[in-house]
């Protein structure tokens, strides 16, 4: 038997408070396919599964807050047998397991005998909880009964169809409460990076004569709804820049860098209410930009509604910053655990810039760089900047990679 448990949805989030099940037992279930909404302190996320197979328990009732790695449900994976007996698992904590779904939870009645069943064996089922479950269209074999021998009883259907049944989410907390639970939350997880991560940060200033021009004649013959943004070109210059210095994506944990070959950037995005979420753009490097683009514009504007997806949250392996809408000159970013780096850009603005032995306005943008020196040094964080502005330079270059 498997368990699905409550991720990671960032390092700023320790606790989740489950919203709704969108399945309930006996469900088959897909890989990638959303089974729970929890809140954290920034948004309402759906949670996807990442296995096949078919729900057996939900041990969380909605409206419990648990802790991150918190096993919400049973679950069997193709090859696994049914589960013999239910309890507890240790990864539910005391004050969840007190207020687990009865119908997984409930031990059997005194002197009741509890016995394992095959998916060939029928569960006893008391005439009454069989036309009950029938009624609420439950599979009653495949709950668990706490009548004598496991007999399914006309409690064990109701309680099952409570907990398992489709509930709206409880009421959000007001603006003024998420502002302050998101401003908690990205406060412990800065205190952390800044403890635990040694900084070192490096700037390039880069112009942006070339790709401007390259992208205003690749945005001449497209509706507005599909033209890129420069921010978009950065955003692929940096994911490319990667193969250069690779060190500079993925994870450190349990004091070793865990290498990810795939780019997921985590786009910081501002949220309307206050805060910010970096939720990941997911194989950057190997998208053709038009695609980006309208990945990137699902991304804000699903972000902004507050409808972004566990995955979408838990597996940037870089975040990259972009100011320049707010005419900041640069900015040089906190790590976000357990990534290694974080990539800002500042505002495109016109400067003075020697070029071809002459002064002229130039729009030049300046990009940083924070990284963690366990993992590497300035001299690579120097060849990955170097490498940003070279493919920068060359536009037509992030079109066909």
């Amino acid at each position: 038997m498997s368990e699905f448990k409550l991720p990671s949805l960032g390092a700023d989030m320790d606790e989740g408070t489950l919203l709704q099940w969108k399945v309930r037992p006996g469900d088959t279930v897909k890989r990638g396919q959303v089974v729970a909404v929890v809140d954290t302190s920034k948004a309402a996320v759906d949670v996807e599964i990442w296995q096949d197979g078919m729900i057996e328990q939900l041990l969380v009732p909605v409206g419990q807050k648990v802790p991150v790695g918190t096993t919400l449900a049973w679950y069997r994976a193709p090859g696994e047998g049914p589960l013999a007996h239910a309890a507890a698992p240790a990864t539910v904590p005391p004050q969840a397991a007190a207020s687990v779904v009865p119908a997984v939870q409930t031990a059997p009645k005194a002197g009741a005998v509890q016995v394992a069943t095959s998916c060939a064996t029928r569960r006893p089922v008391s005439p009454a909880a069989r036309q009950r479950a029938q009624a609420l269209g439950l599979d009653p074999e495949r709950l668990q009964g706490t009548g004598a021998q496991g007999a399914v009883t006309l409690g064990d259907v109701e309680a099952a169809a409570q907990a398992a049944a489709p509930v709206a989410p409880s009421a959000p907390l007001t603006p003024a409460a998420r502002q302050q639970a998101m401003r908690r939350a990205i406060a412990a997880a800065m205190s952390r990076s800044k403890r635990e991560i040694p900084h070192y940060y490096l700037s390039e200033t880069i112009p942006m004569d070339r790709a401007l021009a390259w992208l205003q004649e690749r945005n001449a013959d497209l509706p507005i709804t599909e033209r890129m943004l420069p921010a978009l070109l950065q955003l692929k210059a940096v994911a490319l820049a990667l193969k250069r210095v690779p060190q500079l994506n993925g994870f450190y944990r349990n004091n070793a860098f865990e290498p990810v070959v795939a780019v997921h950037a985590g786009v910081a995005i501002a949220l309307r209410g206050g805060g910010l979420v970096a939720p990941a753009l997911h194989d950057v490097a190997a998208k053709p930009l038009a695609q980006l683009m309208r990945e990137l514009a699902d991304l804000v504007q699903r972000a902004r509604a507050g409808s972004l997806r566990s995955s979408e949250m838990s597996d940037p392996t870089i975040t990259v910053t972009n100011l320049g809408d707010q005419g900041v000159e640069a900015v040089f970013g906190v790590i976000y655990p357990p990534q290694v780096a974080i990539v800002g850009f500042g505002a495109v603005a016109p400067s003075p810039w020697v070029q071809d032995g002459s002064v002229r306005a130039v729009p030049l943008c300046t990009a940083s760089l924070a990284a963690d020196h366990r993992v590497t040094d300035g001299h690579q964080g120097a060849l990955f900047l170097a490498e940003l502005r070279a493919l920068l330079q060359t536009p037509e270059k992030l079109e066909t990679t």
